[in-house]
């Protein structure tokens, strides 16, 4: 059984600016359900390598998934990041890409909540997608800090100031430009961000940056509920592969794990002796069983049930199926992704995910 992949067919290509440019996709008929994506999601691509095959990336959706227009991700180019010159050097209108649906938790719970949404760079495509959805569909005020380079390089700088001019008693726009004012510090942006306590906090862009704003944020003492990192790497394996392969090659490591005279032999030694008792909240919807293999990761076992779990890279290297526990514990196997502050607001990774209590409650909102 192949992973569930689609061809999207490219219908639109806009240059941004000089090393930015927003691709839009058409949605294969009879998949548009699994489309139906949420503001601040991400698309995960494949994209064709001589060296690899693929190289699969996950790319921010910018576009607003309730104005009726394609699906569209905004790409800047990296120096040394082949997927993102690829895209930009060689996609136009008519050529086709395999993708993923829609993953990522990067998504206000409300839209009518007041947004405090930092961006960085390119950190401004699933920005773009929260403002562009939450003023059409929301009714809470929206704060937008964007830190660029210079003007040349403000990707939406058109959008922006028209959205704000549209919505002046709604949206706030501020740029930051190292050009002229220099790279942001720390007091700088807290003496910012002192002012919008009780805002709803999104932060997207580079390491650092992120890392600036975060700590910022704890030391205003803005709650973990109200902070909202993305959290996303250039992934390192094949999501696009054959899944029976994958699923056979994890039960064969599993097995050498759990063999005594092998490595990794204490992997399950906390797991419960039987099977275990989950209950499931996903999309409006709960799901509840009572035979989950405790040496069975959280995202094979519901695809095992026919659950359509959200997933992008299985490895542990995105936060694409992240879960949050309500009620028991779970031991993940791998974690490149969650923070102390993510675990101990109870997020976990589904695709590495064993239990290590009899019943576990979890949810994916």
């Amino acid at each position: 059984m192949d992973i569930e992949s689609f061809v999207l067919d490219v219908v639109g290509v806009v240059e941004e600016t000089a090393d930015a440019k927003s691709i839009s996709f058409a949605v294969p008929e009879g998949a548009e359900e699994k489309f139906d994506y949420k503001p601040g999601q991400f698309l995960t691509v494949a994209v064709p390598s001589d060296q690899t095959g693929i190289a699969a990336r996950c790319y921010s959706l910018s576009s607003s998934p309730h104005d009726g227009g394609p699906l569209t991700v905004t790409v800047k180019r990296t120096a040394d990041g082949y997927a993102s010159n690829w895209i930009c050097d060689n996609l136009k209108v008519g050529d086709t890409l395999r993708a993923l649906p829609p993953s990522g938790i990067f998504t206000p719970a409300s839209l009518d909540a007041d947004l405090l949404l930092f961006a960085g760079g390119s950190g401004v495509t699933p920005v773009m997608s929260i403002t562009r959805t939450a003023l059409a569909h929301g009714s809470g005020r929206i704060v937008v800090f964007y830190a660029n380079r210079d003007e040349s390089s403000v990707i939406f700088a058109a959008e922006l100031t028209r959205l704000a001019a549209e919505h002046p008693d709604r949206l706030q726009v501020i740029h930051w430009l190292e050009s002229v004012q220099g790279l942001p510090t720390e007091a700088q942006m807290k003496a910012f961000a002192a002012a919008y306590g009780g805002y709803d906090s999104f932060v997207c862009g580079p390491a650092p940056f992120m890392k600036m704003v975060t700590t910022v944020l704890k030391e205003l003492e803005v709650p973990r509920s109200l902070r909202h990192q993305e959290k996303f790497v250039s992934l390192g394996g094949n999501p696009f592969g054959d899944l029976a392969e994958l699923q056979e090659a994890e039960a064969e490591i599993a097995l050498a794990e759990s063999d005594d005279d092998g490595p990794g032999a204490d992997v399950f030694a906390d797991a419960p002796a039987g099977p275990v008792k989950v209950e499931v909240e996903l999309d409006g919807e709960e799901f509840t069983f009572d035979d989950w293999d405790p040496r069975t990761k959280l995202l094979d076992f519901l695809e095992s049930k026919g659950v359509k779990a959200p997933y992008s890279c299985r490895e542990g290297e995105c936060s694409a199926c992240a879960i949050r526990l309500l009620e028991g514990d779970v031991k993940m196997l791998y974690n490149d992704v969650l923070d102390k502050d993510d675990l101990d607001d109870g997020i976990r990774l589904g695709c590495q995910s064993v239990p290590l209590t009899d019943t576990v409650k979890i949810t994916y909102s």
